[in-house]
């Protein structure tokens, strides 16, 4: 087991607004943590690593193949890989959750 103390993490500001934050890398996924302030978002980009996640506060808008997607507290969500997406907090409340990417994103370009 590989213990990751909260004090060695770092957070990033990805975007305006949007707070990163990377939990854990393991050899077949990594967690991050992610906070958007209301009115924040994240511009459409894709990755090869499928996206698993949860939204813990507030509520979060997906745009998935002009699709949107709307996901709450308690909610979980599925991107594939390589599958162009954006997200934005279109609330009043700050937003956060989870992220679950495999294989693992060990140090994303955030600006990509």
């Amino acid at each position: 087991m590989e213990e990751v103390p909260h004090a060695t993490r770092k957070t990033v500001e990805a975007v305006e607004g949007v707070h990163l934050t990377q939990l854990a890398v393991g050899e077949r996924m990594s967690v991050q943590h992610f906070h958007f302030e209301p009115g924040a978002g994240v511009p459409e980009h894709s990755h090869r690593h499928e996206q698993v996640g949860y939204v813990d506060q507030g509520t979060l808008t997906f745009v998935v193949d002009g699709e949107e997607f709307t996901v709450g507290p308690g909610d979980s969500y599925v991107i594939p890989g390589d599958e162009p997406h954006s997200a934005e907090n279109r609330g009043e409340e700050p937003v956060s959750g989870v992220d679950v990417f495999s294989p693992p994103r060990e140090d994303p370009d955030w600006m990509d």
